[in-house]
């Protein structure tokens, strides 16, 4: 009952996501909590290799980890965290739920990922090697017990192979929190976001936080590119999350599309970013995450040490500064 429950879960079905809002208590179905407010929880994290940039561990206070909940992450240490459940999202992306402690909290913030590692063959001297990809779990960080990731399989991805092959019981190393942008309620009045494909992971996290604070009134537009309607992840979630609050407006834009689709089409365009997007401004913030040849068109890549580097494409044409712009 819990693996059909998890299935559910995949076709990003938040039935009850408006009960967050009344302070309604957790379901449980058989060894899966899923609180109805924490509807991050529905889809896991996303594979965003992309979101890779200058990373700083976190280190935990301890004193404020002995007064805390129990964490499961360690920065600088490897754990494993053992696959409980799978299930598949779309025709290249599949749902993956890692448990834990259930006492404990992952241990991430807003907005933060982890990296994996899994063997991958041995050096010249005989010992393991590893390939390690960072990904951003979306599940909701207060959840205890799981954490979920949601990752696009690639034929010739290392790591995504590496999770398609996994079967419940098996166990994948994690380490961190690596803090990305560190998000607060009310820190900007407009944010604005660009995504490609995998690239949804660190909006959604953010999107999740600010909609589930009834005082955060943080207005957030999001444009959301990929080839084709089959490959939107999470369509229906996004939606629902839309329609839950009228601080969320979304614009989807796709390569490829079908007879009946009624989106934008094409790549993210100036015509598209000025409808879709808050105008430059020092209440304005606009955040990036997608595939290289999409990070290059909207803002320009980020430099070699993995810092923001300089602003450049499409968001400099419109008048954005680079502290307007964030790109993960």
């Amino acid at each position: 009952m819990a693996a059909t429950f998890f299935r559910r879960l995949a076709e990003a079905t938040p039935l009850a996501f408006s009960r967050a809002y009344r302070g309604q208590s957790s379901s449980s179905s058989g060894g899966f909590r899923i609180p109805y407010g924490a509807i991050a929880a529905v889809s896991g994290g996303i594979s965003c290799f992309y979101c890779f940039s200058s990373p700083n561990l976190v280190h935990l206070d301890q004193s404020n980890q002995e007064a805390g909940p129990k964490i499961a992450l360690n920065p600088d240490k490897w754990i494993e965290f053992k696959l409980q459940d799978t299930a598949r999202v779309s025709h290249n992306a599949q749902l993956f739920r890692f448990s834990f402690d259930s006492d404990a909290k992952l241990g991430l913030d807003i907005a933060s990922c982890i990296l994996t590692r899994a063997p991958y063959g041995e050096n010249a001297e005989g010992k393991p090697k590893y390939v390690i990809r960072p990904y951003t779990p979306i599940s909701d960080p207060d959840a205890k017990g799981y954490f979920d990731l949601l990752i696009k399989v690639y034929p010739e991805g290392k790591m995504s192979q590496h999770f398609a092959s996994l079967k419940p019981g098996d166990v994948v190393e994690v380490k961190g929190p690596i803090e990305k942008l560190r998000y607060s309620p009310n820190m900007k009045k407009h944010i604005g976001m660009i995504a490609g494909g995998t690239g949804i992971t660190p909006m959604l996290q953010i999107i999740e936080a600010i909609l589930k604070n009834l005082d955060d009134n943080t207005q957030v537009s999001l444009i959301y590119a990929n080839v084709s309607p089959d490959d939107i992840l999470l369509k229906q979630k996004l939606d629902i999350l839309a329609a839950s609050r009228p601080n969320l407006k979304i614009f989807y834009t796709v390569d490829n599309p079908t007879k009946n689709w009624k989106g934008g089409v094409g790549y993210v365009s100036k015509d598209m970013a000025l409808k879709g997007l808050p105008g430059p401004s020092d209440d304005t913030l606009i955040l990036v995450c997608g595939p290289p040849g999409m990070m290059h068109h909207i803002s320009g890549d980020k430099a070699k040490d993995r810092s923001q580097g300089e602003l450049r494409g499409l968001l400099k044409d419109l008048g954005y500064t680079e502290q307007m712009v964030y790109k993960f």
